[in-house]
């Protein structure tokens, strides 16, 4: 605490039960932030000592600015005066922001601690212009603090007086609880506004990643689809007659442009559906994770027997996640076909298993498990694995290298992981984390 005569010892006195009511008020809620000011005015102002009240807001816009003035669009300001009296920190309606009351000496400390000053002439000679300001509203003493807290600098609010000496200690107490409730108050609120323009934001986002990925559908599915029909024609004419020349080259070079083509179509279908996925109206719901493994079991039942690969599950039948269910599906069907795709030639199992467990921050998990025993995976490549294009699957295996990244990206949405683990020579474990409850409830 800094200690000078013309400060005040703040650590002392009770809160008066009118104050605590009010403070309870506002941190239930049961009022705006924009009241909390006003009646916090009220109480100040019906103290005999108190002439005075200003709040000062920086960073935080009131409901309602009519009452407010704008200092040079650096913050709002509202002084409440009693009638008559020469006391005010409003600088006139033609004057700059450079006529508002900085007090430097003060604000210093006011940032760190609360300020109870009992006469403006007992101030340092440093803090000449603390004084020469004081005297230009007319405030001889005052009590001050900032509202701020985790970083963000909300305002600050004030009390002051004609009057010199000690203020009494049950008026500082009040002072310091409401100031304080105040703050936890706007910073709730902040945290509100920034919650609403998220959402906002999010909803475009949404439409943009439909207007983006409908796009995508036309403007490169449409041609590739119209090249690799035309290669594919040209192929069988060229088969006709292969001892031309320039028939040779098309059935030496076509198959290399239609695997391309055919490449570049997976790529183009994964991004549509993660595309449809994320952008999808539906909202995250109970899902019984046995039937959304059953519908992916039924997916992958033709590939997987072409494979010689068996799909072995079990899950636990009433493990529920809450999640949006296409999301589900889709992240579990990347994990699932691409522990078909990467089989042993004589075939192998890929096993589906659940285990509930709490997560970093103690949310309830449900993690569905993938196992194959497939050639597995080096350290190396385990930790790029996760790499959007990344593949580790012979040239001839179809994929697109957007399993894994877009089955991370659909389980994150909905506050879950997407992990794995591998040992070359014997097998891969990956697996879709995903809460039970609403992540934001």
């Amino acid at each position: 605490m800094s200690t000078h005569p013309a400060l005040q010892d703040a650590s002392g006195g009770a809160v008066s039960g009118a104050a605590g009511e009010l403070a309870t008020a506002i941190l239930q809620g049961e009022i705006s932030p924009d009241d909390a000011i006003v009646r916090t005015a009220a109480h100040f102002m019906s103290e005999p000592r108190v002439e005075v009240v200003a709040v000062a807001l920086t960073s935080f816009t009131p409901e309602a600015t009519g009452d407010w003035a704008r200092l040079g669009g650096r913050a709002w300001v509202r002084q409440w005066v009693r009638p008559g009296l020469p006391c005010t920190i409003l600088p006139s309606p033609d004057a700059g922001p450079e006529a508002a009351l900085s007090m430097p000496w003060l604000s210093k400390i006011a940032r760190h601690e609360l300020v109870v000053l009992t006469d403006r002439d007992l101030l340092p000679p440093e803090a000449e212009q603390d004084r020469s300001e004081l005297a230009r509203v007319g405030v001889r003493s005052l009590i001050a603090s900032t509202f701020a807290g985790r970083g963000t600098m909300f305002g600050s609010l004030s009390v002051g007086g004609r009057r010199p000496g000690p203020w009494d200690e049950r008026l500082v107490q009040d002072f310091r609880l409401l100031n304080a409730a105040i703050l936890s108050r706007l910073t709730l609120e902040q945290s509100r506004r920034a919650l609403a323009e998220a959402i906002a934001a999010g909803a475009e986002a949404q439409e943009a990643y439909q207007q983006f990925f409908g796009a995508v559908g036309h403007e490169l599915r449409t041609p590739l689809s119209a090249i690799l029909g035309y290669t594919e024609v040209l192929i069988d004419e060229a088969d006709q007659t292969p001892a031309d020349p320039v028939s040779g080259a098309m059935l030496r070079d076509g198959p290399v442009i239609v695997r391309a083509c055919e490449q570049l179509l997976g790529v183009v279908d994964s991004l549509l559906g993660a595309g449809r996925t994320l952008a999808g109206d539906e909202e995250r719901q109970d899902v019984l994770v046995a039937d959304a493994v059953a519908d992916v079991v039924h997916w992958h039942r033709v590939p997987a027997g072409t494979a010689r690969v068996a799909l072995v599950v079990d899950v636990d039948p009433d493990a529920t996640v809450r999640a949006h269910p296409s999301g589900v599906r889709q992240a579990l069907s990347n994990l699932v076909g691409n522990a078909i795709t990467h089989h042993r030639p004589a075939g192998g199992e890929v096993h589906l298993t659940t285990e509930r467990l709490l997560g970093e921050s103690g949310q309830e998990m449900v993690r569905i498990i993938v196992r194959d025993d497939g050639p597995g995976l080096t350290p190396g490549r385990l930790e790029h694995v996760f790499d959007p294009f990344v593949r580790y699957a012979e040239p001839t295996v179809q994929g697109s290298g957007l399993g894994l990244p877009m089955a991370r990206t659909i389980a994150e949405r909905d506050g879950g992981a997407v992990r794995g683990e591998s040992t070359a020579g014997v097998g891969s474990s990956f697996w879709l984390e995903l809460p039970v409850r609403d992540p934001a409830a």
